[in-house]
């Protein structure tokens, strides 16, 4: 896992904190609480170290699930999932990264409750044949190619149509589709001397994998990748776990993407709708930080490592991501009732 870099600072995360309010003996988070400052004795036995202070600031959204539940209460959830990472494991062939049939029937179960969205830097096509649930919201090319559910869900009645009464599919970027295209056959033809290298073309992106490859050789990739992209201003080139992205040059990113969705779905400017975005790469911290600066809902990241993020929460693997959702569920049928036991 790479160290993520350029994060919100301490005093932007730290009022992500759930705290207990002396309310009923209910957990709130900060935006509900009576009062966000933490008790003598609980301050005091908060063990010392950044590790854990790293913890405190983004605490399991498992550990913390009643103050998660607090918060949406009365709301309409709405639910936004990355899935490399989140869904399934991260795995050396980016090819092969497939989710479990537990993790898929947990979706599934989401999905017929709330309105649910995969967010992705992959191939809309791609990471639909890893889900394959049509009931779905789909953002590939990190939200730069959307497309509505092709199969209504049971319980909700929001729908992304068209007029012509199709699933809505909207593509920003689709301008950049010929650079995108060239640029894809001159990395393939640069990468094909680095060992382990993998170019992947994900229509309105493009990933250039480095898991497999010597960490000797890593500085030499990094260095054509960028020598090509100079050539090309309208394409820009980031980091993430193990990965360069190279994306069109236009003001659009997952949190673009979560916002357009909620505007679709009917939620734009209402105070009754709780987001949920679960993420584990430095791309889904623009959609972190949109739900921040909305002030609704919550971030969370997939991460076993203490980082600075924009996230409320954290959860450390995605059997811990299949875990919560289930949770959601058994909240949204049960009630109170879903938060004894697991």
């Amino acid at each position: 896992m790479t160290n993520h870099a350029g994060f919100a600072a301490d005093d932007a995360v730290t009022a992500a904190v759930p705290v207990q309010a002396a309310q009923g003996g209910r957990h709130f988070p900060p935006f509900l609480a009576p009062s966000s400052r933490l008790t003598d004795c609980k301050k005091a036995a908060a063990p010392r170290g950044p590790r854990r202070r790293g913890r405190e600031k983004h605490p399991s959204a498992l550990a913390w699930f009643e103050s998660v539940a607090a918060a949406a209460k009365g709301k309409e959830i709405v639910v936004f999932l990355d899935y490399d990472g989140t869904l399934s494991p991260i795995v050396a062939d980016p090819d092969r990264a497939f989710m479990s049939d537990e993790m898929r029937e947990a979706v599934r179960g989401v999905a017929k409750h709330f309105p649910t969205a995969i967010v992705s830097g992959r191939c809309i096509d791609k990471v639909f044949d890893f889900v394959k649930l049509e009931e779905l919201y789909y953002a590939g090319s990190h939200g730069m190619d959307i497309r509505g559910p092709t199969a209504a869900a049971s319980e909700y009645n929001h729908n992304m149509k068209a007029k012509q009464g199709d699933a809505v599919t909207f593509q920003p970027a689709a301008d950049f589709l010929p650079v995108i295209e060239e640029v894809y056959h001159v990395l393939k033809e640069r990468m094909a001397s680095i060992r382990g290298s993998l170019v992947e073309n994900n229509k309105f992106c493009l990933s250039v994998h480095y898991r497999c490859v010597d960490e000797a050789e890593w500085g030499v990739l990094d260095g054509k990748v960028r020598a090509v992209i100079e050539g090309y201003p309208d394409l820009r080139l980031s980091k993430g776990r193990k990965v360069l992205e190279i994306r069109p040059v236009i003001d659009w990113d997952k949190g673009s993407a979560l916002q357009f969705l909620l505007k679709s779905l009917g939620y734009e400017g209402r105070n009754n709708v709780f987001p949920i975005y679960i993420g584990d790469d430095r791309t889904d911290e623009d959609a972190f930080k949109v739900l921040r600066n909305m002030g609704q809902g919550i971030g969370i990241l997939v991460t076993k490592v203490p980082k600075e993020t924009a996230a409320s929460y954290t959860l450390r693997e995605p059997s811990e991501v299949k875990e919560f959702l289930r949770k959601l569920v058994k909240i949204k049928i049960n009630g109170d009732k879903g938060l004894i036991g697991k």
